[in-house]
């Protein structure tokens, strides 16, 4: 069996998330951070068709009236490293549903504001969330947590 010290998964989610360097990797000052480190733009999506072949943030994503995906900086204002785990730091809130129902069974981040951005990042929900008129959908602050175990 092979796998990554907690460690080094704690150091990877840090420069995915966080954008902060990740030591001992190359030269002297690690694996690198981005110059500019903009948002994770998280989805919500329908039909328990996102998969790891899945490559788009528009497959499947949800489409009720008053939904947008909503930005999270890659900072460690917006998440929490700790353990092969990250965390939200704030509430992710989608628009308030002026439609309904619609069942959404997953929830994606990708880099794109809107559009067919490339999804980097999925998962099944714990439990469907119906979606009807003057739903709010939320992940609470620590609800989206993202393991690389």
């Amino acid at each position: 069996m092979t796998g990554a010290t907690d460690l080094f998964e704690d150091d990877l989610l840090d420069l995915i998330f966080t954008n902060v360097a990740a030591p001992n990797v190359g030269d002297a000052g690690g694996l690198l951070p981005s110059a500019t480190a903009n948002n994770f733009h998280i989805s919500l999506h329908t039909g328990d068709a996102i998969t790891d072949a899945s490559t788009l943030q528009t497959d499947n994503e949800a489409a009720y009236t008053g939904y947008g995906r909503v930005a999270v900086a890659r900072s460690v204002a917006g998440w929490t490293v700790a353990s092969g785990n990250v965390d939200n730091d704030a509430a992710i809130t989608f628009g308030t549903s002026s439609t309904g129902p619609e069942t959404e069974t997953d929830v994606g981040i990708g880099f794109a504001t809107s559009g067919a951005g490339v999804l980097q990042i999925w998962s099944q929900l714990l439990a469907d969330l119906v979606v009807n008129s003057g739903i709010t959908p939320e992940f609470a602050i620590g609800a989206l947590d993202i393991s690389l175990d």
